[in-house]
């Protein structure tokens, strides 16, 4: 198969607002990890190889190498493009590149040439206005090819609290909590990571609000659990929230911290 060619589309204007640029190594591995056990099986149908976009990846191009390390134990053949708005990012990211591994300057245009297998946008939308980001998700999806995926969210600095949003072509699909469970005092420590469609609705009403509340009651209930740690107390108390609320997951992910609820329960009240 020949090689992707590695021309650099022309970008004049690029679509969106530089952000901070603040990444750290790591930062996205919970992310990374739920992608490629989610979509990894997407990927592989793919009959040219797969392309990932790492999407504002920061002042360092940290994320971008690290998502392509991960999505290749998926599919071996993926290949990884960083996008980011700010010039001197992307040539501060170019020496980085590899085979596999490029970096563009550009943004919600994704000046990559014919549809994407997935655009993670991980800490972007967070710094723009909540009746924006509709728009920017119906840009990006219009990017991806058919099965692609967009995963849009917000995590803290060391990546031990994330929350996403995962959409198709046809729009927002599931929305998944995860976290280090040893730093995790009760659910609703999640709520200051909701990505910018949730996080101004955890407000008493609307459905994510009552998520966070029901989770903290199953939490508190699966105490006794604590003794076996952890983990053992995120099973119960997610198994207990599965009675109330659709899940859209397995005891698989749940043991890495997580659970994962699908769009329709937890979408903002209009």
């Amino acid at each position: 198969m020949a090689p992707r060619s590695t021309h650099r589309p022309a970008v004049t204007r690029p679509v969106g607002t530089a952000t901070r640029g603040t990444t750290n190594p790591n930062r996205l591995r919970r992310m990374d990890r739920w992608i490629a056990a989610a979509h990894g099986a997407a990927l592989r149908r793919s009959a040219e190889p797969p392309v990932a976009v790492d999407l504002g990846y920061g002042a360092a191009p940290w994320t971008a190498v690290e998502l392509l390390a991960r999505l290749r134990t998926a599919d071996p053949r993926t290949e990884v493009v960083g996008i980011e708005i700010e010039p001197a990012r992307v040539a501060a990211a170019q020496p980085y590149e590899r085979a596999g591994l490029t970096f563009l300057h550009g943004g919600f245009e994704v000046p990559v040439p014919g549809e994407v297998a997935l655009i993670r946008a991980a800490n972007v939308l967070r710094q723009y206005d909540e009746d924006q980001v509709a728009a920017v998700w119906a840009r990006l999806c219009a990017r991806l090819a058919p099965g692609g995926l967009l995963v849009e969210g917000t995590c803290d600095e060391i990546g031990r609290r994330h929350v996403w949003v995962a959409l198709d072509r046809s729009g927002p699909r599931t929305v998944t909590f995860a976290t280090r469970l040893g730093s995790l005092e009760r659910p609703s420590d999640l709520a200051e990571r909701l990505p910018k469609a949730l996080i101004h609705r955890n407000v008493p009403g609307e459905p994510v609000h009552a998520f966070l509340r029901d989770f903290d009651r199953a939490w508190a209930a699966a105490a006794p659990y604590a003794s076996l740690g952890a983990r053992q107390r995120w099973i119960r108390a997610v198994r207990d929230l599965a009675a109330d609320w659709p899940l859209a997951d397995g005891l698989r992910r749940r043991r890495q911290g997580e659970v994962t609820v699908h769009w329709e329960a937890l979408a903002p009240r209009r």
